[in-house]
């Protein structure tokens, strides 16, 4: 048996046999593994703080049930860089697997605990810049095709469950901020609607050296805006404001900013008379299109491929860019350490 045992750091280091290579994973950076950390019994007893409190804290993520409104909120707040570290992927998986148990826990007075799943981030001006490219850039010089492999496999059994809503008659909203970046860019996607405030920039800068956004861009945004317009994207590498994508039909509804939360909550007040019909329209978005898990699989095993043949000179493009994000991050960690970054609060009460 494996136990999963919490250290001091917030990380987790694993005890007994390690048939799927975790331990490989933790060694190189530090993350734990991608997969359930708790046990039933800890889940159920979460859920019931969770049910009882609104609120509950993950290692990298802030949840906020509101059982009334029947909202679903969901925080990211990295531990590290503002990327899709293992650590912060797991929390993302967690959390969305919480929806499942609230719905194996729902009963006949409220057989519908949460109507409305909403992606946000705690970090000021930043959505999330994508994926891990410190580890990248070890893993590729180093040639481990297997954790490469391995991380992608990760990023899909995140992307997967959000775009279909882990089965369940909910409809999933990303709330953009800041910046939405490579991945970032493709967890909002990956969402029914995506709420943006006017601030926000959005890009998919694997171009830059020369690779490509492997964990759904292609499949979701085809889906929004065709697939000349997202290929389009693909190779432009360049960023976009959030009026842009607006125009383009990939936001959906655009705010003012520091307004975001009002305008998921004013959008979905609009929305929420004709809730059925809508779940039933993004139903038959995926009966017409569907995106497959085995499609997202694909595509990742071809992102592996062209990370692993990436030049020097690439690979050093990429620790550039990694490098102009751990300055931004350390500004904004400096920010919140001397007062001025977001309180972690619960999202106002829906009138």
């Amino acid at each position: 048996m494996v136990n999963r045992i919490a250290t001091a750091d917030g990380l987790y280091r694993t005890e007994g046999p390690d048939p799927d290579g975790n331990r490989a994973l933790q060694n190189r950076s530090g993350p734990r593994p991608i997969d359930s950390i708790a046990t039933p019994a800890e889940r159920r007893s979460a859920l019931a703080r969770f049910a009882a409190t609104g609120e509950l804290t993950l290692g990298e993520m802030d949840l906020f049930w509101d059982r009334t409104a029947k909202l679903y909120w969901q925080y990211m707040r990295p531990a590290g860089r503002a990327s899709f570290t293992f650590g912060l992927l797991s929390d993302l998986r967690e959390a969305l697997f919480f929806l499942t148990d609230m719905y194996a826990e729902a009963t006949p007075a409220d057989p519908h605990p949460v109507r409305y799943s909403i992606l946000a981030s705690r970090i000021p001006g930043i959505f999330n810049l994508g994926g891990d490219l410190p580890q990248f850039a070890e893993l590729i010089r180093s040639r481990d095709r297997s954790v490469l492999r391995r991380y992608a496999h990760a990023c899909i059994e995140v992307q997967y469950p959000r775009a279909t809503n882990v089965g369940l008659p909910i409809i999933g909203i990303a709330l953009v901020q800041g910046d939405a970046l490579g991945g970032g860019f493709e967890a909002a996607l990956a969402c029914n609607v995506i709420v943006a405030e006017k601030r926000a920039k959005f890009g998919l800068p694997e171009i830059l050296f020369n690779l490509f956004p492997g964990m759904g861009a292609l499949s979701f945004l085809t889906r929004r805006i065709g697939m000349v317009e997202a290929e389009r994207m693909v190779f432009s590498g360049r960023i976009y404001s959030a009026e842009e994508l607006h125009a383009m039909g990939v936001v959906d509804v655009l705010a003012e900013d520091g307004e975001g939360e009002k305008a998921v909550q004013d959008y979905i007040a609009r929305i929420d008379r004709g809730f059925a019909t809508r779940l039933a329209v993004y139903g038959s978005r995926q009966t017409i299109h569907p995106v497959t898990r085995e499609e997202l699989m694909q595509i990742t095993e071809r992102w592996v491929d062209a990370a692993i043949a990436l030049a020097p000179a690439d690979i050093r493009k990429m620790e550039r860019l990694a490098s102009a994000q751990d300055r931004r991050w350390a500004a904004i960690a400096q920010q919140q350490r001397s007062g001025q970054g977001t309180d972690v609060a619960a999202p106002a009460a829906t009138a």
